[in-house]
C-alpha cells in the first residue's frame, strides 16, 4: 500500500518562471531588488557595448518602480520560426531563452554578460508587474506582465512622426515579497551605472529620481584612467600604468576581441582602489581575471628586478609583494565567461587567468623598460613588502619556539611559515595524498593524509581525543589544542592560515567532511570562528571538448551533474555535438594526476574553496542540529528525518 500522502499525485513539476518563484535565491540576490534592475540595465550596456547605443536613461520612479530606456536595436517583436510565439514574449517568460549563447557563431551579441539566458526572466517572474516596449523595423511593440505571466498580449502600431526610431523601455515593479528590503540601495545603484559609463567611453549614462526631482549624468571619454585617478585618495609614487590588449583574428588561443583593458596605480598608503569587470558585468569578488592581472604584473616587476640585480640577499619576492600596493580597474573581455553563481560575483572561467597576464606583462615589461627610475621606485615598494612579511613571518617563528610536540611522520609540511599564505589540507586516502604531494606548490601548501573515517569526535571527551591517530595527527600539525566555544585558547602556535578538507566529490567523501566538521565545530571551534576552516571541491567530471571554430580544443571540469548538464548544454550551443565530448568521471582523488589535482583543486587561481562559517543559524542551533545528526543518542529522531525528507534527496551511490 503506497504511504499516507505520497501517491503519483504528490509529485510536481514546476513550470515556467515557477521555479525562480519557488527559489529566488538561486537566482538573484534577495536582500533588494538591485539585482533584478541590473539584468535589464545589463541588457542596455550589452547593447551599447556591440555598437548600437550611446545612450542608457534609468528612472525610479515615486510609485516604488524603475524604467530602464536605451538606445539600441530593440528587442524583436516578431513571431519566434520554432516557438511560434512573439520573441518579446519569449524573452520577459522563458528561462534559458535569449541572444547571448550563440558567441562568436554570429549570434546577435559577440561579447555579453549574458550567460545563462536567465536574466530579465528574472526580472519578470520576480515583479508585480512589467512593461516593455520595443522601437524596431518602423513599429512600436508593447507588452504587460504581472507576476511574469502576460496580462496585456503583444500589440504593435506605426512608428508615429517624430517618434524615435529603435530602442527598448522596460517598466518594472518589483515584488516586495520576495525581498528582505523592497528599497534600491542608492548608492550601489549610482556606483553601478558610473562604472558603466566608464566601461562605455563616449555613451552617456543618466539617473532620475522622480521623488526628489535629482537627476545624475556621466559621460567619460578618458576610460578607465579618468575614472581611477578621479578614485584614489592617495597620490601614486609611479604614474599610472594603463594599457589594453585584445587577440587578433587567427589568435591561436584566444578568440578575436577577446582581451582586456586596465588601468593601475600604486600607492604607499590610502585605501585602494579594486574594481573589475567582465563585459561591462561588475564582478565585486573578483575571479580569474584579476589573477591574470596580478600574474602579468608580478612576472614583468620579477623580470625587471632579476635583469638589474635589485633583490637583496635572502629575500623572496611573491606575488601579493608586488600587489600590496596596486589599485586597478579592470575591464576584461571574455567570449564565453563562467561565472561562479548566477549573480555572477565572481569570474571562474579558468583560460582568463592566461588571457589577461598574456596582454599585461609584456605591455608593463616595455612600459618598466622605458622608464627605468619608474621601474626601480616600483621594485622598491615591491622589495619593501617583502621583507616586511618575511619579518612578520620570523616573529612567529621565534614565539613558537621550544616545546613543540614531534609533527606526524605523514606530514608533508610546506616552506612557508606566513600565515597569509600557507595552507594545510587534510587528504582522504594516502593515493590521493601521493597525488597531492606532487601537484601541489610546495612553498606554501602542506599535505596530511589520513587513513580511513576520522573518528565522530562529537561526544568524545577532550581527554581522549588523542587516543584516536588520526585527530592526534591533525591537532599536532595545525599547532592549536583542542578547546571548547567559551574558553580563551592560544592561538599564536597556529601553523597554518588555511586549514582544508579535501576528500572526494561522493557520498563516501561527503560522510568525511561530516566527521572532520564535527571535529572542528566541536574541539577547535575558535577555528571556524577566524575563518581558518575551508571544505575544497574537486570535480566530478571531465569533458573533454573538440575544437570548434575559433575556438581550440578545451577541457572543463564539472561538480556535479547539474554543472555537467550546463558544459553540455554550452557545447552544443557552440555547435560542438554531446556525442563529440568525451566525459570522463573521477572515481575519488586517487585517479587524478598531479597536474589534475593542482588545475582543478589546489591552484589559488582556478580551485573552488569554501569558507566554512556558522550559516542560517546561531553557534546554539547549529550545536543542536549537528547533535541530531552526529549524536548516538539521537537513532530514532534521524530515522523521523529520513523518513521525512529521505525522499527529497538525490544520492549517488
Amino acid at each position: 500500500m503506497a504511504a499516507a500522502g505520497y501517491a503519483e499525485s504528490a509529485i510536481r513539476v514546476l513550470k515556467g518562471l515557477e521555479p525562480v518563484q519557488q527559489r529566488p535565491g538561486m537566482y538573484t540576490r534577495t536582500d533588494h531588488p538591485l539585482h533584478i534592475v541590473q539584468e535589464v540595465i545589463d541588457n542596455a550596456a550589452d547593447e551599447a557595448l556591440a555598437g548600437f547605443g550611446k545612450r542608457i536613461r534609468v528612472t525610479l520612479h515615486s510609485d516604488g518602480s524603475v524604467t530602464v530606456e536605451d538606445d539600441g536595436r530593440g528587442i524583436p517583436h516578431g513571431l519566434h520560426p520554432q516557438e511560434q510565439v512573439p520573441v518579446l514574449e519569449l524573452v520577459f517568460t522563458r528561462l534559458h531563452a535569449g541572444g547571448k549563447f550563440d558567441k562568436g557563431t554570429g549570434g546577435a551579441y559577440s561579447f555579453s554578460g549574458g550567460l545563462h539566458g536567465v536574466g530579465v526572466s528574472v526580472t519578470n517572474a520576480l515583479a508585480r508587474r512589467l512593461e516593455v516596449t520595443s522601437h524596431r523595423d518602423g513599429h512600436v511593440a508593447r507588452m504587460a506582465f504581472a507576476g511574469g505571466a502576460v496580462v496585456e498580449p503583444l500589440t504593435r502600431r506605426p512608428l508615429a512622426s517624430g517618434e524615435r526610431r529603435q530602442g527598448t523601455s522596460v517598466r518594472v515593479w518589483p515584488d516586495p515579497r520576495y525581498f528582505d528590503s523592497p528599497t534600491l540601495p542608492w548608492a550601489e545603484l549610482v556606483h553601478l551605472l558610473r562604472s558603466k559609463a566608464v566601461l562605455l567611453p563616449g555613451v552617456s549614462v543618466s539617473l532620475t529620481n522622480e521623488k526628489t526631482g535629482e537627476t545624475l549624468t556621466w559621460q567619460y571619454k578618458g576610460g578607465l584612467r579618468d575614472y581611477l585617478q578621479q578614485t584614489l585618495v592617495a597620490e601614486p609614487v609611479i604614474p599610472l600604468f594603463e594599457g589594453e590588449g585584445y587577440a587578433e583574428a587567427g589568435h591561436e588561443s584566444f578568440a578575436e576581441g577577446e582581451g582586456a583593458a586596465w588601468a593601475v596605480a600604486f600607492t604607499e598608503e590610502g585605501p585602494l582602489v579594486r574594481e573589475s569587470y567582465v563585459n561591462l558585468i561588475p564582478t565585486p569578488a573578483g575571479g580569474t581575471h584579476d589573477s591574470g592581472l596580478r600574474e602579468g604584473l608580478f612576472q614583468a616587476v620579477r623580470g625587471f628586478i632579476e635583469l638589474h640585480a635589485l633583490l637583496p640577499k635572502g629575500v623572496k619576492l611573491l606575488p601579493e609583494d608586488v600587489f600590496a600596493r596596486a589599485s586597478y580597474v579592470l575591464s576584461a573581455k571574455v567570449l564565453d565567461p563562467q561565472f561562479q553563481g548566477q549573480i555572477k560575483e565572481r569570474l571562474n572561467s579558468r583560460d582568463a587567468v592566461r588571457l589577461v597576464a598574456s596582454f599585461v606583462r609584456p605591455a608593463l615589461e616595455l612600459w618598466l623598460h622605458q622608464h627605468v627610475e619608474y621601474g626601480k621606485r616600483l621594485a622598491e615598494l615591491a622589495i619593501a613588502a617583502a621583507q616586511s612579511r618575511q619579518r612578520a613571518a620570523q616573529k612567529v617563528e621565534k614565539r613558537k619556539g621550544s616545546g613543540v610536540a614531534v609533527l606526524p611522520g605523514k606530514l608533508t609540511d610546506c616552506e612557508s611559515r606566513d600565515l597569509s599564505r600557507n595552507e594545510l589540507f587534510l587528504v582522504e586516502g594516502d593515493s590521493a595524498g601521493g597525488s597531492a604531494k606532487m601537484g601541489r606548490d610546495k612553498s606554501f601548501q602542506a599535505i596530511l593524509p589520513l587513513r580511513g573515517k576520522v573518528l565522530n569526535a562529537w561526544e568524545v571527551e577532550r581527554e581522549r581525543l588523542f587516543a584516536n591517530n588520526e585527530i592526534h595527527d591533525i591537532a599536532v600539525a595545525i599547532g592549536v589544542d583542542p578547546h571548547g566555544p567559551d574558553e580563551a585558547v592560544d592561538l599564536s602556535g597556529l601553523r597554518y592560515g588555511k586549514i582544508c578538507i579535501l576528500s572526494d566529490a561522493d557520498v563516501d567523501g561527503a560522510h568525511i567532511q561530516v566527521l572532520l566538521l564535527t571535529l572542528f565545530f566541536r574541539h577547535f571551534p575558535r577555528l571556524i570562528e577566524a575563518g581558518r576552516v575551508y571544505v575544497a571541491q574537486p570535480p566530478l567530471y571531465r569533458v573533454d571538448v573538440p575544437a570548434r571554430g575559433k575556438k581550440p580544443a578545451g577541457k572543463f571540469y564539472a561538480l556535479d551533474d547539474g554543472e555537467l548538464a550546463a558544459i553540455l548544454d554550452k557545447c552544443s550551443k557552440d555547435g560542438v555535438p554531446r556525442d563529440q565530448c568525451t566525459i570522463s568521471r573521477f572515481k575519488g582523488l586517487g585517479e587524478m594526476s598531479a597536474e589534475q589535482l593542482w588545475e582543478t583543486t589546489l591552484n589559488p587561481d582556478t580551485r573552488r574553496l569554501l569558507p566554512v562559517t556558522l550559516g542560517g543559524l546561531d553557534a546554539a542551533a547549529t550545536a543542536a542540529r549537528i547533535n541530531l545528526l552526529m549524536g548516538k543518542g539521537e537513532a530514532a529522531a534521524r530515522r523521523e528525518l529520513l523518513e521525512r525528507y529521505g525522499d527529497a534527496v538525490e544520492i549517488d551511490v
